[in-house]
């Protein structure tokens, strides 16, 4: 009977590291991606005002910019779904 309940406790702690782990993990691939994607925008809305004869390139080159941004916070959303369910 102990034993079953020391498996059970170890069962419900690894949920609760992994549930730790995926919080931490999409948490600061939200925040990072968030900041690099205000940085991003922040500096093209000021290149344009500076020079609007160039703007339609700025504002293709800062969407590329924003889709390999979000294309990290979607592998870390990935590595978070191994994590629950794989792992």
């Amino acid at each position: 009977m102990e034993e079953s309940d020391e498996a059970g406790a170890n069962g419900n702690t690894v949920k609760l590291r992994k549930i730790w782990a995926v919080a931490a993990l999409i948490g600061v691939a939200c925040f990072g991606g968030a900041l690099g994607m205000a940085h991003s925008v922040a500096k093209a809305a000021n290149n344009m005002a500076e020079q609007p004869e160039a703007a339609g390139q700025i504002r293709t080159s800062m969407m590329m910019g924003l889709v390999f941004i979000e294309t990290v916070i979607i592998y870390a959303l990935i590595v978070a779904i191994l994590i629950i369910f794989v792992l």
